[in-house]
């Protein structure tokens, strides 16, 4: 006879530091409402009308549902395996929680100057909710949920320029597609490693983040600034290294959850990488060169520094001693960072409708 899954709590003290704040935690953002509503959309306005009736269509609204599979206990899966798959659910619902705010306020604050876009950003908040909520109940099968309520009062909110947003999301749609498409063409192979029901809706949850990309590709060429100057091609490289460097670091934090899967997590960080960039192509006038030799040599040892800091951090010592400690240690992440930036990138424009 299967049990029935443990009864859902909110977060224990032991499992708080998942949602600490620091440089991996996924973040709450905050914008500028006025320069948001301004946004001169004219450019793109045949495609960005296109993806507006497909939002409003909402195909994947009978994806999301939790069928009879779900309905058994998960005891079965314990000890590292076990916290790995909590902590990336705990992060994962993060991330979809702070959209979604983001979103929705964004929704709000435009609904009177600019009605279309901010439909769109509804739209978009719809999906990241439900992303969100789905990871929340799954999580309540491994006998613990998060006050998303209390998340939104107790977050630090960060602010971003709208221009920085734009840049940002549209690479954090597209890396999450990336990450959950090659989960879930890897788990097809290998169904052995599918221990929990959630994977099988990847296909479906990654076609939600492609498309959101999508509409930020839009938004982000709708405004020449942000890709026909010197300093949009700075800007592009900066927040690609910013967001593949935090990616490394995540993986390789979270090995145990990757290896449960049977995925090797560099070999998985590398190509989630790699595909990234290569999309990357498509919105920005420039990428960064994930061939060089150094390139990710230098993101790996970045991820090894960050580990020494961990285990500095997880000892019983005064703060102003870590502190010390891991100073020498983040110069050098530093160091590696800014050497794969000054690294000649490669021009999206130069080489647009030749690759793509």
């Amino acid at each position: 006879m299967v049990s029935s899954p443990p009864k859902p709590t909110n977060l224990s003290p032991a499992k708080t530091k998942a949602i600490e704040e620091n440089i991996l935690t996924p973040r709450f953002y905050t914008t500028d409402f006025e320069t948001a509503a301004s946004l001169d959309l004219s450019t793109q306005n045949t495609e960005f009308e296109a993806m507006l009736e497909e939002m409003r269509a909402d195909y994947n609204r009978h994806h999301f549902v939790r069928d009879e599979e779900f309905n058994q206990s998960w005891d079965h899966i314990t000890g590292e395996g076990r916290q790995a798959f909590i902590d990336y659910l705990e992060r994962s619902c993060v991330s979809e929680f702070s959209g979604f705010l983001l979103f929705k306020e964004l929704s709000r604050k435009l609904k009177d100057r600019n009605p279309k876009l901010a439909e769109m950003f509804s739209l978009m908040a719809r999906d990241e909710a439900r992303h969100a909520g789905f990871l929340n109940k799954a999580m309540g099968d491994f006998g613990c949920t998060m006050d998303l309520a209390f998340l939104t009062k107790n977050r630090v909110y960060t602010f971003f320029p709208i221009e920085w947003v734009l840049y940002t999301v549209y690479l954090s749609e597209k890396i999450g597609y990336w990450r959950y498409i090659i989960i879930y063409r890897h788990l097809e192979k290998h169904p052995e490693n599918q221990f929990y029901p959630l994977f099988r809706m990847f296909e479906s949850w990654c076609q939600d983040e492609n498309r959101h990309g999508d509409i930020f590709k839009a938004l982000l060429r709708s405004q020449p600034k942000l890709w026909q100057t010197w300093q949009s091609k700075l800007w592009s490289r900066f927040f690609l290294l910013t967001v593949f460097a935090t990616h490394t670091l995540t993986v390789h934090e979270r090995t145990g959850f990757y290896k449960v899967l049977g995925l090797d997590p560099t070999e998985f960080d590398a190509e989630v990488i790699r595909k990234t960039n290569e999309t990357s192509l498509r919105a920005f006038p420039s990428v960064l060169n994930t061939e060089h030799p150094e390139f990710f040599p230098r993101l790996r040892r970045c991820s090894d520094l960050n580990l020494e800091m961990s285990k500095i951090e997880r000892q019983n010592q005064p703060k102003w001693l870590k502190t010390l400690r891991k100073l020498p240690l983040q110069l050098k992440i530093v160091g590696h960072l800014l050497r794969i930036y000054l690294t000649k990138g490669i021009d999206a424009e130069a080489i647009r409708g030749t690759v793509l």
